[in-house]
């Protein structure tokens, strides 16, 4: 390939959130998020892949249509091809069969009013006819079919050239990310192969001392790491390569190495664990070490702590989030940050997140000042509406509520409390990926 790059974004040290403003201040969402967007990656170049390697891709270049689909004026079912101009009469429309088209055969010779042709669905239109009558329409006797007028209007049932897609037209932007219809739009345009961005390499690691590996015992105080595993889930859904480093025990030295193992050999680091405040955790120092990382405290709940930045290591740099230790809020962050970036310097182009208002039948306390993120169950009401019900307790380290939810709850910075009856609005989490 040449030399194509990722659209330039603005670099991490454009204008920030006001991240030295005193720790009582905590920073809005939307504000953190209008910052995350103007992260970048280094320039990648683009590559050719076969169709049957391309699903999940990010496009890399416009794909521009060699041919029209249909490339030709064909019957949109089994039927008789005639010429409109037939129909002029108040009376049954009497046609004599000149022949029959079949699907892949080059199209019939010209016919003369009061003639037809059977034809078969897909059938490239003798040249003059522009109207297909269905089979089931007509009655026939011998080469004469006969059918009742007003049945049928002109360039009924005819596929017109060109009417999905016009040779030199657009077929896909770039920054599509390739879903199962495309591959089958560009093998319809006889493409066997695409240009796509590669796929980021995502590192992934928790942090903490306490961490265990599920299949192993517990020892005393330790907890087994769900969040890595979660995430890992969550970055496969992307289609992202993701580098699993394991847990890092919280010591300066692991935690060197560690990151300095993951920005050498991937696009973005993520890390769980040891971004907020606790005096015992070496995680920030040592993130910091390698490059600009901004540590906020976010006005959110749940996933207050989150750290940003670009670092680097011999010569290699990556963008860098460290998200809460808590497993909602590792959860909760991830949606609201990290999966919006990682589409953006993936190269692909930013899609509207599916949202649905619904009912809450229950009265949600709620002060604003903060944006505030409940799991939920959505569902229609017997009205046909839909309703939402929260999962219970909303601690930030309850996972089972998030196991249960099938959406989640948001409400915005300034939204106070939400009487019975009010309306939310939900993310469903099957539209996160």
């Amino acid at each position: 390939m040449t030399n194509d790059t990722t659209p330039n974004h603005a670099h991490a040290r454009a204008q920030t959130p006001d991240h030295k403003a005193k720790p009582s201040e905590a920073i809005r969402v939307d504000e953190a998020q209008a910052f995350i967007q103007q992260l970048s990656l280094p320039a990648r170049q683009a590559s050719r892949v076969p169709l049957r390697q391309a699903l999940g891709r990010v496009v890399a270049e416009d794909v521009v249509s060699p041919l029209n689909v249909p490339a030709h004026d064909n019957a949109a079912m089994d039927g008789y091809a005639f010429a409109s101009q037939d129909l002029q009469t108040d009376h049954p429309i009497s046609l004599t069969l000149a022949g029959t088209s079949l699907a892949g055969q080059a199209g019939a010779t010209a016919l003369v009013r009061g003639q037809c042709q059977r034809i078969m669905t897909g059938a490239v239109m003798p040249a003059g006819l522009d109207t297909v009558v269905p089979q089931e329409w007509v009655q026939r006797a011998g080469d004469c079919i006969t059918f009742p007028p007003g049945v049928i209007k002109p360039g009924d049932n005819r596929r017109l050239a060109g009417e999905d897609l016009r040779q030199g037209g657009v077929a896909l932007q770039a920054g599509k990310i390739l879903q199962p219809a495309d591959i089958g739009l560009l093998a319809s345009l006889g493409l066997g192969e695409v240009a796509v961005w590669p796929r980021l390499r995502v590192a992934l690691l928790s942090t903490g001392n306490e961490l265990c590996e599920p299949g192993v015992a517990l020892g005393a105080g330790g907890i087994y790491d769900s969040n890595r595993y979660t995430l890992f889930a969550l970055l496969e859904r992307l289609g992202v390569e993701v580098l699993d480093l394991g847990a890092v025990r919280d010591e300066p030295a692991a935690l060197r190495a560690a990151f300095g193992q993951a920005i050498q050999q991937a696009d973005v680091v993520i890390s769980s664990g040891g971004v907020s405040t606790g005096e015992a955790d070496h995680t920030k120092a040592v993130m910091a070490e390698f490059g600009e990382v901004l540590f906020w405290q976010l006005a959110m709940r749940p996933g207050r702590p989150l750290a940003v930045g670009r670092v680097q290591a011999d010569g290699h740099s990556a963008l860098l989030f460290g998200l809460p230790g808590n497993p909602v809020a590792a959860m909760v962050a991830f949606y609201a940050f990290v999966r919006g970036a990682l589409l953006r310097v993936s190269g692909a182009q930013p899609r509207p997140l599916l949202t649905v208002q619904a009912i809450s039948p229950q009265g949600i306390r709620k002060k604003p000042g903060r944006t505030e993120f409940l799991r939920g169950i959505v569902q229609r009401n017997a009205q046909g509406q839909w309703q939402v019900e929260l999962t219970g307790h909303q601690g930030s380290g309850i996972l089972s509520s998030m196991s249960q939810a099938n959406g989640l709850v948001v409400l915005p910075h300034e939204q106070g409390d939400i009487p019975p009856g009010g309306t939310v609005e939900v993310w469903p989490l099957d539209s996160l990926n």
